[in-house]
């Protein structure tokens, strides 16, 4: 559907099956493409790539961020196409989510910080796995009140480990103002996390990835058109050039 020329509808189910409601803060009325919902003015889709991990990611979203194009989350599965986006639901939970938890094939971490006494006995340091097992993180993708609630309500998370991310990193998300400098938007927390986890290669084009997003969306909320691209840009089209990950990823011409 259109970004610039919209019908009278006010919602609409996006390619992972998630209600989504046009968007109308804004810059709503911009032409925007219809595949990365950028405006066409620095579109994003040049510089997709693919990568392939061992860990996968989850994202449970809170249905109010699922209308934002400023949302990151679906930078990850842009990049990680195994990743898988749930709607959160406190007492109507996705089935196939409620399956794949219960599936031995994957071990789930739930990504939370370790702050409060209540559920110490959850933490763990790192995401260890048996056998064969996938190692899998699942985020809770919304604002940081949307996230808390979302953690405290949803009783089929309750058995889960909680994996915390320590890290030095500063978030470098322009498009929204965070409570603090530490407080990671949701790609960033993915990037780090597949980094964590021995996935080098697929957490730098996510990073590359992320930052290349974040430099075009900013770009067009000032109408202004990027023309040299930057270094992720670079390495983003490096990597599309080799086709496979056997050309070291900062190899750049």
């Amino acid at each position: 559907m259109s970004r610039k020329h919209r019908s009278d509808a006010t919602t609409f189910i996006d390619e992972n099956g998630i209600e989504r409601r046009l968007f109308r803060a804004r810059g709503s009325f911009a032409d925007r493409c219809d595949a990365c919902m950028l405006p066409r003015l620095n579109c994003l889709c040049p510089y997709q790539v693919t990568a392939t991990a061992r860990a996968e990611v989850w994202l449970i979203m809170h249905p109010h961020e699922a209308y934002k194009p400023t949302n990151t989350g679906r930078l990850i599965k842009d990049v990680l196409p195994s990743t898988r986006i749930f709607q959160w639901s406190r007492t109507e939970p996705d089935d196939e989510l409620l399956a794949l938890l219960a599936s031995n094939r994957y071990r789930p971490f739930l990504i939370f910080p370790d702050d409060q006494p209540d559920y110490a006995d959850r933490i763990v340091r790192q995401p260890a796995v048996e056998g064969e097992q996938i190692p899998v993180f699942i985020i809770l993708d919304g604002t940081w009140r949307q996230a808390r609630r979302m953690f405290r309500q949803s009783v089929y998370l309750a058995s889960l480990p909680i994996l915390p991310l320590h890290t030095d990193r500063l978030t470098r998300y322009k498009l929204r103002t965070p409570a603090s400098e530490s407080h990671l938007c949701t790609a960033e927390v993915a990037a780090e996390l597949l980094k964590m986890a021995g996935d080098v290669d697929a957490s730098q084009l996510l990073d590359d990835y992320f930052d290349t997003f974040n430099d075009c969306y900013a770009a067009s909320r000032v109408h202004h058109r990027l023309q040299a691209p930057t270094e992720a840009m670079q390495r983003l089209l490096a990597w599309q050039r080799t086709g496979n990950d056997s050309v070291p990823l900062f190899e750049v011409d």
